[in-house]
């Protein structure tokens, strides 16, 4: 009895945390404007399906894509062993649904154990990818201190975790062999489990039964301990992409690539002075609100899609890598513009949700988190958002801080300065008139 009321107490815990969480992170992505994107649905889902489910752009590069998925599919399926877990805590029961389903509960563990195995097979691979090979994306400026740090902890918990489980399924094998289980009304036969039933007898073959139970306890306590650890941990993690991803992709932009928006309150002054009929000194509708801000200067500048694409950065790395600015030595990272975007974003929520929505930290994410050398050195080919596993965008929030500094705080480049001069006085980037714009055709 005691048992299950100490797990009862864990399960609200580590739920109610989470969900505090979480909704503390919702509350932030909701601090950004509004966008639409409730068109195209069926479109929508079938993205979600392939991008987010299929991870079919991660299979750009094979070898981690295979590995990733050993990880993600382990993740997935364990669930089902974790529903029975959380019965059984509730219940005082072990493993309940073993008599119920026979030989497919058998088929079933047998399968998460072999996944297991795949994933601690790929979380050892991508530990030394990450701290013994030298790939450039993982060792840029932006990846040191924390962010290193949170990608080891996560792969270092997933091997803890699988370690418990094998603990718990091996040692339950050996006592299941000599009818000491936990377990009743399982039938004649072992468990006979695909990994336990090796493993099981190899390691813990030895121990008399006290030791056992001791053993299996510790398995079964501490697999439950590490997934409400890791669940509490994921909101403070990259790795809460593990969950965001699913709407991210959801909501993706699917528009073309190359297009871009415009505000609407620029695009009605253009289209009042292009039309000859507009009365130029009309009065504007009563109810007409004044324009918003042009562009962005801090978080809740930019929409809440931008705000979740920070918060499903997966710190991975594919965008800056395929950045040709960044490949030239520009300090532009795509990676770094989103990392930057979410610890700001943390830290302005924290703030508005201590002293309130009317908060001012003197801060803002342009220039004291993104600076302008960053921002001009994009050249908006597109490449970051082509090459993001999961459709983040981080080119649209390069763009609303362009037009920030452009619109609202003339703040352009001395070359670009130029150029757009020469546009708006020659009709062309160059510095000659339009009339002589063909003078090329008359020559011999």
């Amino acid at each position: 009895m005691i048992s299950i009321i100490i797990f009862a107490v864990l399960l609200i815990v580590g739920i109610g945390a989470f969900a505090l969480n979480s909704r503390k992170i919702r509350s932030n992505i909701l601090m950004g404007r509004d966008v639409d994107r409730s068109d195209q649905k069926g479109k929508r889902w079938k993205t979600m399906a392939l991008i987010a489910f299929g991870q079919k752009k991660m299979f750009k590069r094979p070898l981690p894509a295979i590995l990733h998925f050993m990880l993600y599919a382990a993740f997935v399926i364990t669930q089902i062993e974790l529903i029975e877990i959380i019965v059984d805590g509730l219940s005082g029961d072990h493993r309940v649904f073993r008599s119920a389903l026979g030989g497919f509960y058998t088929f079933m563990i047998s399968f998460i154990e072999i996944l297991s195995v795949l994933a601690f097979i790929a979380t050892f691979i991508f530990l030394a990818r990450r701290n013994l090979l030298h790939i450039p994306r993982f060792r840029m400026r932006e990846m040191k201190g924390w962010p290193k740090l949170d990608g080891n902890l996560i792969l270092i918990m997933e091997l803890i975790l699988i370690c418990f489980i094998f603990m718990m399924n091996g040692a339950d094998e050996v006592l299941y062999r000599r009818d000491l289980s936990h377990a009743t009304a399982l039938g004649d036969e072992s468990f006979g489990f695909a990994i336990s039933q090796f493993v099981g007898p190899a390691l813990f073959g030895g121990l008399d039964e006290a030791a056992l139970h001791t053993v299996e306890r510790i398995g079964w306590w501490g697999h439950i301990f590490m997934v409400f650890t890791f669940l509490n941990y994921l909101p403070f993690s990259k790795h809460f992409h593990i969950l965001l991803a699913f709407p991210n992709t959801f909501y993706s932009n699917l528009e073309k690539k190359g297009k871009f928006t415009n505000m609407e309150s620029v695009t009605k002054e253009v289209k009042l002075m292009m039309d000859p009929d507009a009365d130029p000194y009309a009065a504007p509708a009563g109810d007409e609100q004044p324009p918003e801000r042009f562009g962005a200067k801090d978080v809740q500048d930019l929409t809440w899609k931008n705000l979740l694409d920070s918060y499903t950065c997966t710190e991975c790395g594919r965008c800056t890598a395929a950045c040709p600015a960044n490949q030239t030595g520009k300090l532009l990272s795509p990676r770094k513009i989103m990392m930057d975007t979410r610890d700001r974003l943390e830290e302005k929520g924290k703030g508005m949700r201590k002293n309130g929505k009317d908060y001012d930290d003197g801060k803002s994410l342009l220039n004291d988190y993104i600076t302008q050398e960053e921002l001009w050195a994009c050249t908006s080919c597109n490449a970051c958002v082509e090459e993001c596993p999961v459709n983040i965008d981080p080119l649209s929030i390069i763009m609303d801080m362009r037009r920030y500094s452009v619109m609202e705080q003339s703040e352009i480049p001395t070359e670009l300065a130029g150029m757009i001069s020469n546009i708006e006085n020659n009709g062309a980037p160059w510095q000659f008139s339009q009339d002589d714009r063909l003078n090329w055709k008359d020559e011999e």
